[in-house]
């Protein structure tokens, strides 16, 4: 599975205006071209709202952290969830969830 960072250049520009037409060279916002009438955004705009973007990433990490693969600390799987409602109930399984949330607290 691969995991898309929206804190590039590109996604700044998307979230400052969805309808932009760009083209990005190196991840430089000194190398944006701007396609098919889109008004340009300044740099430090761009900079601004890619710096917002990553605060809002990193504020997340322990989403992140909570649902990677069971065998490196994560939920275990649907099936594996739902294999413990099964066999152990749902206290059971609340029990089993609420180590992995102790494990990666919101912060």
């Amino acid at each position: 599975m691969t995991n898309i960072i929206y804190t590039d250049v590109i996604h700044a520009i998307l979230a400052i205006n969805p309808d932009a037409q760009v083209n990005v060279n190196a991840e430089d916002v000194n190398q944006i071209t701007w396609l098919n009438g889109t008004t340009p955004i300044s740099n430090e705009d761009i900079l601004a709202k890619q710096a917002e973007l990553k605060t809002a990433y990193d504020a997340k990490q322990y989403q992140r952290d909570r649902t990677q693969k069971p065998r490196e600390g994560g939920y275990p799987s649907i099936e594996d969830q739902l294999d413990d409602i099964y066999h152990n109930g749902i206290d059971g399984w609340k029990a089993t969830i609420k180590v992995v949330k102790d494990a990666h607290p919101k912060p």
